[in-house]
């Protein structure tokens, strides 16, 4: 194996971002913002801005939330870095699903340091309701915490590293 398991979550980490930024780069450069273009029955590219949290949360508060949402950003990545730094390689899919939410963290850091917001842009609905437009990054996170919900369930919340 070219890459090995107790760095391959250095590369899913790196991985997302990089799909992240890539998305998000051309979402600024090809897609109206506040326009929704139709892709598939349910599905339209939606490009907005989003100064809050998941969903919009505290998403007119000000200002005052973005540092807020930076400082937990940066907190929540270097405590999952020393937490991977410390999980046996027999923990691949814990290791995996930590990687997926760094990575994720990381792409809407790097969104609010560089435009003050997050870009989003994936927009599903059904009818008249639609589900909070997001991006790569919020995907990787919610995938990420999916698989860590698992794990904690799988091995009854406590385990040896």
């Amino acid at each position: 194996m070219i890459l090995s398991k107790k760095y391959l979550w250095i590369f899913i980490t790196i991985l997302v971002f990089a799909l992240d930024r890539i998305t998000k780069s051309l979402a600024l450069d090809y897609l109206p913002l506040g326009e929704p273009i139709s892709i598939l029955p349910m599905f339209n590219l939606f490009f907005t801005f989003n100064t809050g949290a998941a969903f919009s949360f505290l998403n007119q508060a000000g200002g005052w939330q973005e540092w807020l949402f930076g400082a937990i950003a940066v907190g929540v990545s270097i405590s999952i870095i020393i937490w991977q730094l410390k999980i046996t390689i027999e923990h691949l899919w814990l290791k995996i699903a930590l990687a997926l939410i760094i990575g994720g963290t990381l792409g809407n850091l790097y969104d609010r340091i560089t435009y003050h917001k997050v870009i989003d842009f994936l927009d599903f609905y059904f009818r008249q309701w639609h589900y909070p437009v997001f991006n790569i990054a919020d995907s990787a996170i919610c995938i990420g915490a999916i698989m860590l919900i698992i794990d904690i369930l799988r091995n009854g919340g406590s385990r040896r590293l």
